[in-house]
């Protein structure tokens, strides 16, 4: 099995871990609402948090009651 030689140090590793930041995040349609948002995120869309094209919690309910 390979085995390190010298320590590496905390900034050299993370100076090699670096790069993945610099691309921009992708983006997907929702195929229910059309709305744009970052992948495997939940999002909101008019009162209702969407996740898979499914609805998980749903606050337009409440907000009509307490009006």
């Amino acid at each position: 099995m390979a085995h390190p030689k010298r320590k590496i140090s905390r900034t050299r590793r993370d100076k090699r871990r670096t790069h993945k930041k610099l691309s921009t995040p992708t983006l997907s349609a929702c195929p229910t609402t059309g709305e744009v948002h970052l992948r495997h995120r939940a999002y909101w869309s008019e009162g209702k948090m969407y996740y898979r094209g499914q609805v998980v919690i749903d606050n337009s309910t409440e907000e009509e009651v307490a009006e």
